[in-house]
Order: structure tokens, then sequence, then C-alpha cells
């Protein structure tokens, strides 16, 4: 028989399951809703310091000890949110208990890591360290509608909110702050990671990851590992729970999809050749920017600055400036009589986009200041993840940029992103950029959660009467200029560069 062990996610506790144990009991598994010591267990209503990760993972401990002995028990732990971090610590004493781990729309908690540094929202982590240097002993559960801030609320009905608010507890600070210790017994047990795409990455965007040879995710391509999608928002538990528990069964059967390792004897998919066949026109390497400059130019000439997305791991190897990509659109444009900008900015999480547009900024003027520059004609072209930072230069556009592009850029913050500052809300920026040209290069086959911050743009960008040419690629995925070749991709990346440069030259 098999046996779920559900731990909950922060200030919940065993409740938030009543509907999906329900399910998987009538399927014939046995179940088992963890009451976390402060959080609707044993312990005092008011915690103090007293409680941390460590009295949590012995709570987790004690339920797998009380079910472990059983003959023919399989037992399934079920971590969400937060509760991964205790139900992993108590994987790692018990390996030889547990025959699956289910990661619940969680992070991937690392020995020695707290698990308040998987909150995304930054004011959040701020919120829980003064609390922490206050001498409180926990963090009071969120208003009504203050969840969204600690994973999206997408599809969760009323009802369910209120209940979710009623029942909540606070969390014990020491909950968040005690570093995690792993032995390394935990990834020995096979385990599933179930993303609910409402708030936020799909299988797609992991894999992508993966691709990216970050370390840190090598693991997840293990064929022990698999993965499944919920259509839903950070509490599936509530928001679709027939859904969930046939999640769960399918996970605790070994289904779902298994991730393709990066292949060494291959370059992944953002290091293949770029689609066009454009000359080998040399670069000046000058510290975090490259230019490429026109073969032949007997004047001061315009600028394209190729900005590349994220995050990127901080020790990416190559860096982003020698990406097929960026040199391909670099050489192409320099090619068509322009210098080519590309630079390495520090976009290396989503908390990182303030210093990211301060490595933009210092690489553009440097590109304006060099002679070979006409620097009242320079034009900014963003990448994916960097789309955020368009933000800056649609709210205020200066004079000298004559046009903005985007490909498959990310438009509005992803809601496992947190609160991110309003500063980086093109949405809101692009009711200000007047009459600066756009251009946006939009991939017919993007991820949803994408897709929906293109959209978002586009609409505000309507309301507003923004100049934005908009230029589909149907069949074009997520970085259609190294992984589809084709007439069609080709066709919009010669499109986009057309019009940039008419705009550059008018």
């Amino acid at each position: 028989m098999t046996v779920f062990i559900l731990v909950s996610g922060v200030f919940t506790g065993p409740q938030v399951w009543d509907d999906v144990a329900a399910r998987l009991t009538s399927a014939g598994a046995e179940v088992h809703a963890v009451a976390l010591t402060g959080l609707g267990g044993t312990g005092p209503s008011v915690v103090g310091p007293a409680v941390d990760l460590e009295t949590h993972i012995a709570d987790v401990i004690a339920v797998i000890d009380r079910v472990r002995g059983e003959q023919g028990q399989e037992i399934v732990l079920v971590g969400h949110d937060y509760g991964i971090h205790p139900a992993l610590g108590a994987a790692d004493r018990r390996a030889e208990s547990v025959a699956r781990i289910v990661y619940l729309d969680s992070g991937l908690p690392q020995d020695g890591v707290p698990a308040l540094a998987a909150v995304a929202d930054q004011g959040l982590r701020e919120e829980v360290l003064r609390a922490a240097e206050g001498g409180e002993g926990a963090l009071p559960p969120p208003t009504r509608d203050a969840w969204r801030l600690w994973g999206s609320t997408a599809d969760l009905p009323d009802a369910a909110l209120d209940r979710l608010t009623a029942l909540a507890a606070p969390q014990p600070l020491g909950t968040l702050l005690q570093p995690l210790r792993l032995t390394g017994a935990a990834a020995t047990v096979p385990m599933a990671g179930v993303l609910c795409v409402g708030n936020g990455a799909g299988i797609a965007m992991v894999q992508a990851r993966v691709d990216l040879g970050e370390p840190s995710l090598q693991a997840l391509a293990d064929p022990r590992v698999t993965f499944f999608e919920l259509p839903t928002g950070h509490w599936p538990m509530l928001s679709g729970p027939t859904a969930l528990a046939v999640t769960l069964l399918k996970a605790a059967a070994g289904e779902g999809h298994r991730l393709t390792p990066a292949d060494t004897t291959k370059p992944p998919a953002h290091l293949r050749p770029f689609l066009l066949d454009v000359p080998e026109l040399p670069r000046e390497r000058t510290d975090n920017l490259d230019l490429y400059l026109p073969p032949t130019a007997d004047s001061p000439r315009p600028a394209v600055v190729f900005v590349h997305g994220g995050p990127v791991p901080a020790g990416a190897s190559p860096t982003p400036r020698d990406w097929p990509t960026l040199r391909g659109y670099a050489r192409y444009a320099a090619d068509r009589g322009v210098v080519g900008a590309t630079l390495d900015h520090r976009l290396h999480a989503v908390t990182d986009y303030e210093r990211a547009a301060a490595d933009v900024a210092d690489a553009v003027e440097r590109v304006r200041a060099d002679p070979r520059v006409d620097a009242d004609r320079v034009a900014l072209w963003f990448f994916s993840g960097s789309g955020p930072l368009t933000a800056d230069w649609m709210g205020k556009p200066p004079p000298w940029l004559r046009c903005l592009a985007a490909d498959y850029p990310i438009m509005a913050p992803l809601p496992n992103w947190g609160r991110l500052d309003a500063r980086f809300h093109p949405a809101d920026a692009v009711a200000h950029a007047g009459a600066l040209p756009l251009v946006l290069v939009r991939a017919g086959l993007e991820s949803a959660e994408i897709a929906a911050t293109v959209e978002e743009f586009l609409a505000a960008a309507r309301r507003c009467g923004a100049d934005v040419e908009v230029v589909d690629v149907p069949s074009g995925h997520h970085g259609f200029e190294t992984v589809d070749p084709t007439d069609e991709s080709r066709a919009a990346v010669h499109r986009a560069m057309g019009t940039v440069l008419r705009h550059l030259t008018a």
C-alpha cells in the first residue's frame, strides 16, 4: 500500500490537505498529514525561538517512524512550499524508509541553506529578518490580500482563500532561519516535481536551465526524477484537489515527464549555430563589452546594443555575449552598416534587476562615447528575461534612443518572482514611451507563463496608443534563433532588423 505523508507550507497546518487526503484515501492509499509544531501540531499556540527547522524535521520523522514498520508500505513524502525543507531533512535521516519524495511547487533545498532563501519576494525576506532582529518568535500570518506575495492565488476560490486565512498560524522564525543540514542520503531517493505553472516555471523552463549547464540542476535529469505540471496557482490542494490527488498517485507510481540530460557531445539549445550565415567580423572586447564594427565606415555609425536575458548562473561558460544568438545579431548588424554591441550584465537571480540595469546603462554610455559611434542614433535590443529592463528606457526615453526591440521577452514579473520593483514593469512604463518605436518579436510556441506577460504588455500598449510593431514567428519557440532555424524564423529576424535599422537611419 502507498502511504502518503503530506507536509504543508508556511503558515498552514494539516487541514489544508483535507480534500486531497479524502481523494487519496478513496483511491486506496493511506494518508497522514503532518501537524508541524506551532502550525496545527501539538506545540504551543504561540511559539518562540525554540521551535526551529529541526523541530519540524522531528515532527516528520515521528510520522515516518509510526508507519514504516508495517509490511508492504511504500512511503511517499510530499512537501509543499516550505514543507519540502522538513520533508527533505526527514528523508535524509530515514532514506531507507522513503520510496519517493514529491516536491510540490517548491524550491530545491541545499545543505547549509535556510528556507528563507527560497522566499522569492525580497520584501518578505527583509520582513523576516527585521522580526528576528526585533526578538520576535514568529512571523504573523498574511492577511487575505497578502497571500499572493507567498505564491500565486490563481484559481483559488474565495471560500478557499477565506479558509486559508482563517486557519493560518504564525510561522516560527527559527523554521525559516535555521540552515538545513543534509548528509546526501536523501539524494538516493527517487523524486518527483509538481510544478504549478500558474505560479511560475513549467517543465520547459526547467529543461532550459538544465541545458544551460547549471550545476545544481543537473541531478534533475536523472531517470529517477519525474515532473508534472498543474495549470493552477501555488495552492493546488485548495484550487484543484482532484487534479493534485491524481498527480500524486501517478508520481507515486513513478510516472511523469523525464528531463533530457545535457548532452556534453552536442551543444545545448542556446549554443547551437545562429540561424543566419553572417560574416565572421572581428570584435573589440573591453571589460564586459564587445563591439562589432562595420567592414567599411568612414564616419560615426549608428549602434545597436544587444542585451541578453536571464537570470543566467554566475558561473555560466561561455558567458552570454559569446552565445551564438548575441554574436550573430551583432555581426548581422555590423554587416548591415551599423555598430553591433553585446555585453555581459549581472542578472544572476530575479533579485538582480537593479544591478543589471546599472550594467546596461553603463555599457550604453560607453558605446555612445566611442568616437566611431553616432551617439545620437542608438537602438537597444533585449532578449527573454531582460524584458523588465526595457521599462527604464520606455519610461523616460532619451532623445538619442531611436528604437527599442525585444525578442520573446518576459514583460511582467512571473508569479513566483515575488514583488519586483515597480521600476521594472514594462506594462506601466509603456504609457510614457511617447513616439519611441517599439519592435516585439513574439514566439508562437512560447511557454504559457511568458506569453501571458507579453499579452499584458501589448494590451497596455494598445490602451495608450504606443508605436509597437509585432513580428510573429508562429512556429517559433523561445530562443528560436538557435532552436528553429527555419525560413519563417529567418524572415522574422530580417524583418525585425530591417525595422530597427530603418528607425536608426531615418
